[in-house]
């Protein structure tokens, strides 16, 4: 599958750019204000068209990630729902930026038309001495790579903030249950992502 080998490539490669940045301090948890959600979603409204993402270097990972909701010990949990299909730009460097996610996170629709729900932020465990944060969130994990998108090898934090889609679970939930990946040709029923120690 060309396009998954495509995609664990670019994530590779994000590992890579990432280890070269200073160490992510993180702050204490604190509820993002109206303010800072607003100016996010300002400065990411224009990603409501894909082809502005693609021209601004945000790849697509062509699979749309979903999840059955099953707790397996070690891992994840993932509520019932899905996270969508992923782009990922390689170019976001630096401390996570509310309004500069290294990742976009887009529905398909039954059209075909991909619609911008929600944005994530990763960060290798390498670069960081302690779990990270933005909008006052602590990151999830650290974790595995999610295969077979990203390789099992990419260790790392993650945060997703559902700012153009409301989600039941709540913003920060990783998966929101009412984003659907039903007939769309490249669905990816993913398993939970194992748990790691960080160093």
């Amino acid at each position: 599958m060309r396009s998954a080998g495509f995609a664990s490539g670019a994530i590779v490669a994000l590992a890579l750019a990432w280890n070269a940045i200073p160490a992510i301090n993180a702050a204490s948890a604190a509820e993002p204000s109206k303010a800072e959600l607003d100016a996010a979603r300002q400065a990411l409204e224009k990603y409501k068209d894909p082809y502005v993402a693609v021209r601004d270097l945000y790849l697509s990972t062509v699979g749309c990630v979903h999840y059955t909701g099953e707790k397996i010990e070690g891992r994840m949990e993932y509520p019932k729902g899905a996270m969508g299909v992923h782009f990922v730009n390689l170019t976001v460097k630096g401390p996570p930026d509310p309004t500069k996610p290294n990742v976009l996170v887009y529905e398909p629709g039954a059209d075909g038309k991909l619609t911008l729900v929600a944005v994530e932020w990763l960060v290798p465990m390498d670069a960081v001495k302690e779990r990270p944060t933005v909008l006052g969130q602590p990151f999830q994990g650290p974790m595995e790579g999610h295969e077979p998108l990203i390789p099992k090898e990419f260790l790392h934090y993650d945060l997703h903030a559902w700012l153009f889609k409301d989600n039941p679970n709540g913003m920060f939930s990783p998966t929101n249950p009412d984003v659907k990946c039903d007939g769309y040709p490249f669905t990816l029923l993913e398993e939970p992502t194992k748990m790691v120690h960080p160093h």
